[in-house]
């Protein structure tokens, strides 16, 4: 069976690779996370006026978006609007529970998509299809017939974000989860977007319960919502739909004021990795503080992260996996072209044992199936040269893998292969 080629707009979307997300709302001013409002069952009254101490004072667009540049990351997802129903943008008088008839008195949306068009970061659009503030219920308790009134609701606050920003990346929704069954007119709602964004990314995320699972036709990627990616088996498929893994960095998509078991940095570089092996985009969730700003731990772990995209970057965005190839334990290989990549894992430190642990991970390491002829091998971080032995007619190949050079350690390190 055949592979179909991806649409020019999904093929787009694969090269970016790496992405950030960003969950800020009302909420933050809570720091207890982004369903704080439902899980912590605030009054609707208590919890509406925390509008009116929304001044987004510390929101600084282009710093975030300049923050995603030196992360390597090429696209952000701002949650344009979240659960609670609070919208970030001008929703143009749907209705007053937005952004400019709070204290901060500014379109968001508008800030945020400047700022990622001077930086070259795409901008991507979140928005929630479960409210939980329209006519004052949530969306699983309405009526057929109010649920069908809030669809019209819900389209013409997608129409506002189509018609207002320019271009977009694309729109990333999550909500149909919680009313499984119902039909939430996708057609009408998916057919308005490409009427005005006809080159926009349509994701709808399948949650928890339904990792990689394909949806409407019209959708361009699945999701692992806080999972690990797993490769896709395209053969067959209507249309080539991308993949993408969403994480956070802690137990919340929202600032989480008492979740302090974050991931570090190499755990954050080897899901990336991971991804990228899978064939599917990562895209790493940060919450900012209560007026917008960046929380400390963020920006360090981001800028650690950055560092390593620095060395190995041209390794994560537009190579693919190869078929048919096995590496040992979780190392992996990618290509692009007459270049690949070798991705090692758990490398050991150049020493000895008297000042060094880990030494043991140094030697050679096997690859079976390759079947191209390898020119040139080299660390890209320091540019030094491998032994390659090859057996082209058994397609094997071994690498001789030097360790770290004492006083580092990438976490995953990318040896670049010249082919003939």
């Amino acid at each position: 069976m055949s592979i179909p080629q991806p649409l020019p707009r999904i093929a787009a979307f694969e090269k970016l690779g790496f992405g950030m997300f960003v969950h800020w709302g009302l909420y933050s001013q809570l720091g207890q996370g982004e369903w704080s409002r439902h899980l912590h069952n605030y009054p609707q009254a208590e919890y509406e006026k925390l509008k009116d101490t929304f001044t987004a004072e510390d929101f600084d667009a282009e710093l975030l978006a300049r923050t995603a540049k030196e992360t390597g990351m090429r696209y952000i997802v701002l949650t344009t609007r979240h659960h609670e129903g609070f919208s970030l943008y001008d929703t143009c008088g749907l209705n007053d529970f937005d952004a400019p008839h709070s204290p901060a008195g500014r379109d968001l949306v508008a800030e945020f998509v400047a700022a990622c068009r001077k930086y070259g970061i795409v901008p991507f659009f979140y928005h929630t299809t479960l409210d939980w503030h329209w006519h004052g219920k949530k969306t699983p308790e309405l009526s057929k017939e109010e649920f069908k009134e809030y669809l019209i609701y819900l389209r013409k606050s997608v129409e506002i974000l189509c018609r207002n920003y320019g271009e977009i990346g694309g729109l990333w929704f999550d909500g149909n989860w919680s009313r499984k069954g119902d039909d939430w007119e996708e057609d009408a709602l998916y057919s308005l977007i490409r009427k005005y964004q006809p080159e926009a990314m349509i994701i709808n995320n399948t949650g928890l319960g339904d990792l990689g699972k394909l949806g409407h036709p019209e959708l361009d990627s699945v999701t692992y919502e806080n999972n690990a990616a797993r490769p896709m088996n395209r053969e067959g498929m209507e249309k080539y739909v991308a993949a993408e893994v969403c994480r956070t960095l802690n137990h919340h998509w929202g600032v989480g004021a008492n979740d302090l078991d974050f991931q570090s940095p190499g755990d954050i570089i080897s899901l990336l990795c991971h991804s990228r092996r899978c064939g599917a985009n990562f895209l790493l969730n940060i919450g900012p503080a209560a007026q917008g700003g960046i929380p400390d731990y963020e920006r360090a772990l981001l800028a650690i992260v950055g560092r390593w995209v620095k060395l190995f970057g041209e390794a994560i965005y537009e190579p693919k996996t190869i078929s048919g190839i096995r590496c040992q334990n979780k190392d992996f290989m990618l290509q692009n072209g007459k270049t690949a990549y070798y991705f090692a894992y758990c490398l050991g430190i150049c020493g000895d044992y008297d000042v060094t642990v880990g030494v043991e991970g140094v030697g050679s390491r096997t690859v079976d199936g390759f079947r191209e002829k390898i020119r040139s091998a080299y660390w890209m971080d320091n540019g030094e040269k491998i032994d390659v032995i090859q057996d082209l007619e058994k397609s094997m190949t071994a690498l001789k893998c030097t360790g770290f050079p004492y006083g580092s350690n990438t976490v995953v390190r990318v040896m670049k292969l010249e082919l003939e």
